[in-house]
């Protein structure tokens, strides 16, 4: 995924039983997996791209799993990557058996991986639906694809709602009350703005796409840009912008964090990587995006990152690596990661934890989640987002309408993909 720094923080990019439970015969079943079988390391290697209180806590869950393992098991090392070179490292090093036994990375890369082959192993032969059914809804979305599980869901980032207290009692429940609260917050004359996002950036746009039903593949894969409830979508967006005035005219995420900063900005749709920049001076809650009343009282549904757990197709010891794997979506694990690394994890026992249950914006991500779609893992997704961020800028600077700028998205990427999937053919 590439271009909106807001992705690449949605993935994490930019921010930041145990071992021995398996029996032999499921390594061996496994242990031919990947072209060509690593040098047994003394060490099980994870690469992973976090820093800061997320990388302290992943390593210390390596400490904690490598001091209960049993005599001859390997422990655990985790090695930090720069997080704007992991993909490319992981496709170079991996098929030639050089890479990791496990690495974390956001979903999205998913299909083209496992479309190449030789970089990630299926992990269904170790699933089960009570291991499944632990995890948030919708989490295993984004780690299917082919109706093959590649990895697992390890944490999550959407938008949701941010507002300042002083400012909003309580937060809107559907889209007309937030266009009434946002009406009553903006003056601009003063600079001051109900509601403020990043609005021409389609990462930020696809919560009212999804909201509306629309969407940018349809069931089967196919190509739904120009679909009329995405045309309804940005019709939505230029009626905020042309006719009510409750937007600001740049909405770049710089201004929109100097809004909010300010007290100069009610409300702002963001994600958990954008907390550690708000002033502590401003008190503020989070909420989960209100329904859209015209889209049959449907509750917005922003994208969702997931930043997953895979399996390198070239791991020495399959069992071995789902063993820690497994552990690191514990209760145990989930809780060090979301206490001390400020992450928002995947699994559904965590949020029961007191230290968690009492986190008012860790509980109103959790409850965003719920509605939040998995941003798609298909390998075509990567054509989609610079025409999409070109169109959500024609849209939104009145340049023109959202059926013709949807309609010429869609010849562009359809183009692009036919592009593709010529040259492989060939």
């Amino acid at each position: 995924m590439e271009g909106s720094p807001n992705r690449r923080a949605a993935l994490g990019w930019m921010a930041k039983g145990i071992a021995g439970g398996f029996a032999g015969s499921s390594a061996a079943f496994l242990a031919g997996c990947g072209p060509k079988k690593p040098v047994l390391r003394p060490n099980l290697i994870i690469w992973h791209g976090f820093r800061g209180a997320e990388k302290a806590s992943l390593e210390k869950l390596a400490a904690i799993y490598s001091s209960r393992l049993k005599p001859g098991q390997r422990p655990v090392r985790a090695v930090a990557i720069p997080s704007d070179a992991m993909a490319d490292k992981i496709s170079a090093s991996v098929p030639r058996g050089k890479g990791p036994d496990l690495f974390t990375f956001g979903h999205d890369r998913l299909g083209g991986w496992a479309e190449v082959g030789d970089t990630i192993t299926p992990l269904d032969f170790f699933l089960d639906e009570a291991t499944k059914s632990a995890f948030l809804p919708n989490m295993f979305e984004a780690v299917t694809y082919k109706n093959a599980v590649w990895a697992l869901p390890f944490n999550y980032k959407s938008a949701a709602l941010l507002y300042n207290k002083k400012l909003i009692t309580k937060p809107p429940e559907t889209i007309e009350e937030m266009q009434t609260l946002a009406a009553k917050h903006t003056d601009q004359a003063r600079g001051r703005f109900g509601l403020a996002y990043a609005y021409d950036d389609f990462f930020f746009h696809a919560a009212l796409m999804n909201g509306f039903g629309g969407g940018v593949f349809d069931a089967n894969g196919k190509l739904m840009l120009d679909d009329a409830r995405n045309i309804a979508a940005s019709n939505l967006v230029q009626h905020w912008r042309r006719d009510l005035g409750i937007l600001p005219d740049d909405p770049t995420s710089s201004l929109v964090a100097s809004l909010f900063n300010t007290g100069r900005a009610a409300m702002i749709f963001n994600g958990p990587w954008f907390l550690g920049e708000i002033a502590p001076e401003i008190e503020y809650g989070a909420a989960v995006l209100p329904r859209i009343t015209a889209a049959n009282n449907r509750p917005m549904a922003p994208y969702m990152a997931v930043e997953a757990i895979f399996m390198s197709a070239g791991t020495h010891d399959p069992a071995e690596a789902w063993a820690f794997a497994k552990f690191l979506t514990s209760v145990e694990a989930a809780k060090v990661m979301a206490v001390e690394g400020g992450e928002l994890p995947t699994l559904r026992a965590v949020y029961d934890v007191p230290e968690v249950a009492q986190n008012p914006i860790a509980q109103a991500y959790k409850a965003q989640a719920l509605s939040a779609i998995a941003m798609p893992n298909l390998p075509e997704m990567t054509m989609v987002w610079s025409p999409a961020d070109k169109a959500m800028k024609r849209v939104t600077k009145l340049e023109t309408t959202s059926e013709a700028a949807w309609q010429d998205c869609q010849r562009e990427v359809q183009a692009a993909i036919l592009a593709l999937r010529d040259g492989k053919a060939s």
